[in-house]
């Protein structure tokens, strides 16, 4: 089976911050597991670097949007590789490879009929002399009265024109902007109203996308697709393949999301890989994004897809809800974030892959907070998992000098990790992380009860043979818990297979173990509580 993974593309404008995490994290437990499962993968992002954004902190900074795109791409990368997230093919959308590709499903949009040219009024700023982008356009949103920009309400997800906007202002002066005539290229959206509404409800039928997906998705189609415009007047980004159009540029929403198909060509055309099995009817494809990008991905994506006859649909929408901090919004512009650069710095990559996806906030905003995510380390990774680690392989090193003793493996305990490996994969398939992670530690805490019931230090001076089964037995789970935990937690899932002398293994039971462990060192070190004073004071200090 081929399975098709992407990950949202972030900004090239800045830092990226925990929410970002939160909502990009389970695309790389996806790719880990179905890895795991020996099925063909192909996991893709990259930076966006076309964007609005982009133009508007070079401007700020005063130098190059291409200054601003270069750094917080490598910034991107370094960030991702710390994380540990395996992606096949990391890009940008800069990039040559990604222009052409981009202007070939342009072109293939326009010979099948479904761009057209029409001409329309376009906010234009008097004091900046030019078009602006959307972005470029904030105001109020004419349906919930919040403060929103020129393409989407970030508050109601109302995808916007910026003429929609009350109250507009032009982003970089701060001057209401007049509106000018100029000539665009449309997508016909309106075009697959039918198809994508037959489309969504197949989607909510097979419960492949979470539940916001579907609300927003059913909303769109209620209130009827519109056509949208494919160009705008920018400076940066790809130019429109169309002799006597070349200054107009590919607009950002459907440049952005067809980087997904450009990845994944770079990939094949990299590893010599071909790379078509991923994009036919067969292929399971995943998209992993924060709620704010669920039309571009259930709606807008899919209708591209359709409108460029590539059969490869989304099968699975995973849109994660928002994290708050501290039981507050997260906001870039107030400084009220914990930035990932700094935080991984600092604290173990799997303690944070842990926190933020056992508090995913999968169906409902969740809160990280310093306090939780501390006690959150020391309680569960070292006090629970790496517990059961270290106290039985220290025994081991003790009493059997290494050698792991043989025996029978106890029937219950068999039946418990086959049981979870069926359970924790249906979850991880189905597009569900918290649930499967929860179950792998009420396997820990089953794991640790064994550990006490049975007694070992007891058992190695009255019954040698017993205390031979209850080491043999925990051996067993901790191979078991180093490859369900594998798309969870990599570092230290691979630091346990080092212990152990074995290599990572397949998503399937293990259910013997003959051989010997080394180099036992703790998997997690305690960390002190009084650092949660220090950060949440730190945060205070650097909020706006």
């Amino acid at each position: 089976m081929a399975v098709f993974i992407g990950g949202a593309w972030p900004y090239a404008n800045g830092s990226l911050h925990l929410g970002h995490i939160a909502s990009l994290l389970p695309g790389d437990i996806l790719a880990r597991y179905y890895r795991q499962k020996g099925e063909r993968v192909l996991y893709v992002s990259g930076s966006d670097c076309n964007g609005t954004p982009i133009a508007i902190r070079a401007k700020q900074e005063g130098i190059s949007p291409d200054e601003v795109a270069d750094r917080y791409h490598k910034e991107f990368q370094e960030t991702f590789k710390k994380l540990g997230f395996s992606y096949d093919s990391y890009t940008r959308t800069d990039s040559r490879h990604h222009h052409e590709t981009v202007q070939q499903l342009f072109q293939k949009l326009l010979e099948n009929g479904h761009i057209y040219k029409k001409e329309i009024e376009q906010t234009y700023c008097e004091t900046c002399s030019q078009f602006l982008p959307d972005r470029y356009v904030e105001g109020k949103c004419p349906h919930c009265g919040e403060h929103s920009r020129g393409d989407q309400c970030d508050h109601c997800s109302a995808i916007l024109d910026p003429l929609d906007l009350v109250d507009r202002k032009c982003k970089l002066c701060g001057n209401p902007p007049s509106v000018r005539s100029t000539e665009h290229f449309y997508f016909s959206l309106a075009d697959f109203q039918e198809r994508l509404a037959e489309y969504v409800a197949a989607a909510k039928k097979s419960s492949a996308w979470r539940a916001n997906a579907i609300q927003l998705s059913e909303r769109y189609l209620r209130e009827g697709l519109q056509d949208r415009a494919v160009s705008r007047d920018m400076d940066r980004g790809i130019s429109i393949p169309v002799k006597g159009y070349e200054a107009k540029k590919i607009y950002v929403w459907i440049e952005a999301v067809s980087g997904y198909y450009s990845a994944g060509k770079l990939w094949a055309e990299q590893s010599g890989a071909g790379g078509s099995e991923f994009w036919n009817e067969g292929t399971k494809a995943y998209y992993v994004h924060g709620k704010d990008n669920i039309p571009f991905h259930s709606i807008i994506w899919p209708a591209i897809l359709m409108g460029t006859e590539i059969p490869a649909l989304p099968t699975h929408i995973v849109s994660n809800e928002y994290l708050t901090l501290e039981k507050k919004k997260i906001s870039t512009s107030r400084n009220w974030a914990v930035w990932v650069p700094e935080i991984t710095e600092n604290y173990h990559p799997d303690s944070l892959r842990y926190f933020l996806t056992i508090n995913a906030p999968e169906s409902r905003d969740t809160d990280f907070s310093w306090r939780e995510f501390i006690y959150s380390h020391n309680a569960e990774l070292l006090g629970g998992y790496g517990n059961l680690v270290n106290r039985t392989l220290k025994f081991i090193e003790k009493y059997y000098g290494g050698g792991v003793p043989e025996a029978e493996l106890d029937l219950a305990i068999e039946r418990e990790v086959t049981r979870v490996y069926k359970s924790a994969g249906r979850h991880i398939e189905e597009g569900h992380f918290k649930r499967p992670l929860e179950e792998i530690f009420e396997f820990v805490r089953f794991g640790n009860k064994y550990f006490d019931d049975q007694k070992p230090w007891k058992q190695v001076v009255e019954d040698k043979d017993g205390c031979d089964r209850t080491l043999f037995n925990c051996v067993v789970m901790l191979m078991n818990l180093a490859r369900l935990l594998e798309p969870f937690l990599p570092y230290s899932s691979g630091k346990l297979n080092a212990m152990l002398g074995v290599e990572k293994g397949p998503w399937e039971p293990v259910l013997a173990f003959s051989g010997r462990i080394g180099n036992v060192e703790p998997l997690f070190e305690r960390i002190d509580l009084n650092k949660i004073e220090e950060e949440v004071e730190k945060l205070k200090d650097s909020a706006k």
